[in-house]
């Protein structure tokens, strides 16, 4: 394969300054036009086949790993790149080929983009690359957007992905003339992403509105083996993915520690784990990897969590229906500290 990572990533960035949307927001009256490139290949990690099952990510094309690698945990802790680069270079050489981040982790300094950033200098070909918006309009979009490509290293992503989609609120704003959908619009007509997302914690109606709207390619959802105790997402969301053909990514597996038992939440993730979880990171990872999804991320607090998440998607044996009843049971006791991130008022 032709190696594009030491190719200028200038060229998207440079027109978007060029438009002014860095600075003064974007020319009034539609979609600027420019003259774009085409996109590079799809990208192939060459460790992949052999480490671990792969799935088709929708209808993108695409083979992901059953488990991606998340870009939160170590890898959104400020002053943490030695810890955090270890991470991703080890996850790309486990055979690791789907990486998502968020303009939004680690905070005002974007941490992870900086750091997987550093990696993407000289890998770019091997991943799967997935960043998201917060902002709800279009030129807040598109100025992130700018600033995600200058940091990852990159003139262009994979999916580029509308964040923790909470509320109608939220699906209003950003279908208004002027919302962030027309970012990502114009950013896929540019060559600047190849493909299109949403992504949600909250509640499942949300979320099916904005698939009802719009034909995103990819979700990002919260699901783990807690999900049936509280507004599911397997009950109606799941299965209108899978109608629809979208590349589905399932996220929380652990809640964050939440429902592991000697996988203990620290720091920042310890708020809201009162008691010890039920599961082995085996029974959460393998509860998820049996729905219909494409791939897993989870963010990992270091190269031994990491290593373990990819040695289990090696071995991964799909649950019976069973066997999956049995583990939902188990967590009903902690199911409010296992989906901390749903509406629970």
């Amino acid at each position: 394969m032709k190696d594009d990572s030491k190719k200028p990533a200038s060229s998207r960035r440079n027109f978007l300054k060029q438009t002014g949307v860095a600075t003064a927001g974007l020319v009034a009256g539609g979609l600027l036009s420019r003259t774009a490139s085409a996109l590079p290949p799809l990208p192939a990690n060459p460790a992949t086949p052999d480490a671990m099952p792969t799935r088709n990510l929708g209808r993108t094309g695409y083979r992901a790993g059953l488990f991606s690698l998340g870009g939160q945990a170590a890898i959104e802790q400020p002053d943490n790149e030695a810890a955090a680069v270890a991470i991703v270079e080890r996850a790309l050489d486990l055979g690791v080929n789907y990486i998502d981040t968020a303009a939004m982790y680690g905070g005002g300094k974007r941490w992870s983009q900086r750091y997987i950033g550093q990696v993407m200098k000289r890998r770019r070909n091997q991943v799967y690359l997935a960043s998201k918006t917060h902002d709800r309009t279009r030129d807040g979009s598109l100025r992130l957007l700018e600033e995600s490509l200058r940091l990852l290293n990159t003139d262009h992503l994979d999916v580029w992905q509308l964040h923790h989609i909470d509320s109608q609120d939220d699906v209003d704003r950003i279908f208004a003339k002027g919302g962030a959908l027309e970012a990502l619009q114009q950013a896929r007509e540019q060559k600047m992403v190849r493909y299109l997302g949403v992504t949600g914690h909250t509640d499942p109606e949300v979320l099916m509105e904005c698939l009802r709207r719009f034909p995103f390619d990819q979700i990002l959802l919260a699901v783990n083996a807690a999900d049936k105790h509280h507004l599911s997402f397997q009950e109606k969301l799941l299965p209108l993915a899978v109608e629809k053909q979208m590349g589905i990514i399932g996220m929380k597996i652990p809640s964050r520690g939440r429902l592991i038992s000697n996988w203990p939440a620290v720091g920042a993730y310890a708020h809201g784990k009162t008691q010890a979880g039920p599961l082995t990171m085996k029974d959460a990872l393998y509860y998820v990897l049996s729905l219909p999804v494409s791939t897993v991320i989870i963010g990992c607090d270091n190269v031994a969590q990491l290593e373990e998440n990819v040695k289990l998607a090696r071995e991964f044996t799909p649950l019976s229906e069973p066997q999956l009843a049995a583990l939902s049971a188990r967590t009903v006791p902690i199911a409010e500290q296992a989906l901390f991130f749903r509406r629970w008022s």
